[in-house]
């Protein structure tokens, strides 16, 4: 399964015409676990985060570069939304297809409904590249940001730009 994840990544794009950077590492599951391995990879090294509101019935993706202090009270207050905190294993697997330590903006492609709202901080659109995980933490993969907002609106999900 984890194969069929990453491929529809590949595959999805191959049919966006987007040409990326792939490298390959051990098994990360934190940031901080990452950072070793990015040693030479050019562009923003982005953390991603799954949340959820109080009530369960809204689901946030946020994507913000890697040192980025991510203040999830302040976060709720621009979106308009109450209290957000992380979601469970369950819900990650069932919104984004995904486990923990796997978290990408390309778990969208498991978001059939497009209910997972994008956030995206602001200050990523001075990036030329960014970098997230191909739905498994076995690598890296390095896009150049136009692309990722291509990627982005052909997924259809509603995408937030906010500076955090």
């Amino acid at each position: 399964m984890t194969l069929d994840r990453e491929q529809k990544v590949y595959e999805a794009l191959k049919e966006l015409g987007i040409t990326y950077s792939c490298y390959e590492h051990p098994p990360v599951f934190t940031v901080e676990e990452a950072v070793q391995h990015w040693r030479g990879i050019a562009g923003a090294h982005c953390k991603n985060l799954f949340v959820r509101n109080k009530k369960g019935n809204r689901h946030y993706l946020i994507i913000a570069e890697h040192l980025k202090k991510v203040d999830l009270n302040a976060l709720a207050k621009k979106l308009g939304d109450d209290r957000l905190s992380f979601a469970s294993d369950e819900r990650l697997a069932r919104y984004l297809g995904l486990q923990a330590g796997e978290v990408s903006p390309f778990g969208l492609l498991q978001d059939g409904q497009r209910e997972v709202v994008v956030v995206v901080d602001a200050d990523l659109k001075n990036a030329a590249f960014v970098n997230f995980h191909p739905n498994v933490n076995t690598a890296t993969i390095g896009i150049n940001f136009a692309d990722f907002e291509k990627f982005l609106a052909w997924r259809g999900n509603r995408v937030v730009y906010l500076v955090f």
